[in-house]
């Protein structure tokens, strides 16, 4: 029973990790800004960490099950 929150839990973390790295390739690719408002020197490495993390929590999420 107490599978499913953590699968739950594990597949959000990992749509949002991949989703945000996508996102943020694609707008480094392109040249366009990542965040409104921040330099790209900046915005460009937080959001991978940020989309890194992500993928971590949900591989730990998975390892839990």
């Amino acid at each position: 029973m107490e599978s499913g929150p953590a699968i739950f839990a594990a597949a959000v973390f990992l749509l949002f990790g991949a989703a945000l790295l996508t996102w943020t390739g694609a707008c480094a690719w392109r040249r366009a800004p990542v965040a409104e408002g921040v330099r790209h020197a900046v915005a460009v490495p937080v959001a991978v960490l940020a989309g890194a993390l992500s993928l971590a929590l949900g591989a730990w999420c998975l390892g839990q099950v």
